[in-house]
């Protein structure tokens, strides 16, 4: 077969085939290679690795470590059917680095599971190996296998690294929305609804 005369009922330019070729060159050279990173999911024997990372967490955030009660509740909701919620480990070179959790929510609007990052942390000696980069990867893959319409998390006001981190990855910051929190003590401290309960 002759390219390009009337041999060839479908001619090709040379050119477009340069250039798309040139892009698919840029874009395996943009690709980061994380082949070096393991991500899996924690298991039973892994919990201690999964809490010691969180407490790194609290240390890097200046807050409280989780105290006992909290532990154990971390231990029995990891290991609950169904689990409250998920966690994934990141390793390099065998050594635990890093750690994500996250839970599905639901938009009404969308009528789709959201996924929400509730946490995502990589101890800071072991940052600049793409540890967290390929974490987010992970848990942006599980989105959209599941079907998800959207994923959220929140970020610290002082983070900005972590905010430059996800502006470059494409998120939005939300500027019309603001979080609320009720703690514990305060709905405790809510009357009681009196309504019917209509048990089924």
């Amino acid at each position: 077969m002759v390219l390009g005369n009337i041999r060839n009922p479908f001619p090709i330019n040379r050119w477009k085939v340069f250039f798309l070729y040139i892009l698919l060159m840029k874009f395996r050279r943009n690709t980061p290679d994380l082949s070096h990173i393991s991500i899996r999911p924690v298991r039973e024997n892994e919990l201690d690795a999964l809490l010691s990372l969180i407490d790194a967490l609290a240390d890097y955030e200046q807050l409280d470590r989780p105290n006992a009660d909290a532990r154990a509740r971390l231990r029995h909701d990891a290991l609950s059917s169904p689990p409250r919620f998920e966690a994934f480990l990141a390793s390099i070179d065998g050594k635990d680095i890093g750690y994500t959790i996250i839970y599905e929510t639901y938009s009404s609007f969308l009528a789709l599971p959201t996924l929400y990052l509730e946490d995502i942390f990589v101890l800071p000696e072991a940052r600049n190996r793409k540890a967290g980069l390929a974490l987010f990867l992970h848990v942006a893959a599980l989105a959209r296998s599941r079907g998800c319409g959207r994923m959220d998390w929140t970020v610290l006001d002082w983070n900005t690294l972590a905010q430059d981190f996800y502006h470059r990855l494409g998120a939005s910051r939300l500027q019309e929305w603001q979080l609320f929190r009720l703690t514990r003590t305060q709905f405790d401290a809510l009357p009681l609804p009196d309504t019917q309960s209509d048990a089924r």
